[in-house]
């Protein structure tokens, strides 16, 4: 089996190709770009390279994986017009994979709890909190937008280590250090797994392909939790009126 996989949510865009072969998950390459350009730029010279780079014809994969939302509004849209687009010119289905679930599964086979944290702008995260048995990740709390503070008073129901991770880390560091998780035992994911990784998305596209978990391209949609700011700011010009 092999999956295409894509993630352009967050600040990072990222591309990889994963397979299984014999029960065993290879990523066979991946391209992450961790820089100020947009995602409009990079996303598809990126897919191009990596085509070029492994010798793949796109018409050998099996299926697309995108992560799906939350995140960026732009982000998504980019990655998930692209992964459309691809899919019905290849006539192949998608995988939808929840952006959380994605950032959370760079951290198979901790022992400790998994929170990934997606700065949401207005004081608020876009959150899960995640436990893994061997390979096998579980959602404890599955995907939200909620306040820091509140989601420090939902992680007051865990005893176990914390380990945090994602681009909110460096908005929320210090609250979360010096006022909202103190007296709980916390971590935070070192730089080469703390952001969005194509990979990840990759190997649990593989999961969900197995289970039946695709779509069409028509029908795919992204996640994006909570309305954005241009929704927001029309409804209150509405509510003025």
């Amino acid at each position: 089996m092999r999956i295409l996989a894509m993630d352009s949510s967050g600040l990072v865009a990222s591309v990889a190709v994963v397979e299984e072969g014999l029960g065993e998950e290879t990523t066979v390459a991946e391209y992450t770009v961790n820089y100020k350009k947009t995602h409009s730029q990079t996303l598809l010279p990126m897919l191009d390279e990596i085509t070029r780079m492994t010798e793949l014809d796109l018409n050998a994969i099996d299926a697309i994986a995108v992560a799906a939302g939350p995140g960026s509004f732009t982000g998504l849209r980019i990655g998930s017009a692209t992964a459309k687009g691809l899919g019905l010119a290849l006539q192949k289905p998608l995988v939808h994979v929840p952006t959380l679930h994605g950032l959370a599964y760079n951290l198979c086979g901790t022992d400790k709890v998994v929170c990934p944290i997606m700065d949401a702008r207005r004081g608020q995260v876009y959150t899960g909190i995640y436990k893994f048995e061997g390979n096998e990740m579980i959602a404890l709390e599955d995907q939200m937008a909620v306040s820091i503070e509140e989601l420090g008073r939902i992680l007051e129901r865990y005893d176990d280590e914390i380990v945090f991770l994602g681009d909110g880390v460096p908005v929320f560091r210090e609250a979360l250090t010096k006022r909202i998780m103190v007296g709980k035992k916390i971590s935070f994911a070192p730089a080469h797994l703390n952001r969005q990784r194509a990979a990840s998305v990759g190997a649990l596209g593989i999961r969900y392909y197995k289970a039946g978990r695709l779509e069409t391209a028509a029908e795919h949609q992204p996640d994006y939790l909570r309305v954005s700011q241009a929704e927001r700011e029309r409804k209150e010009r509405l509510g003025h009126d």
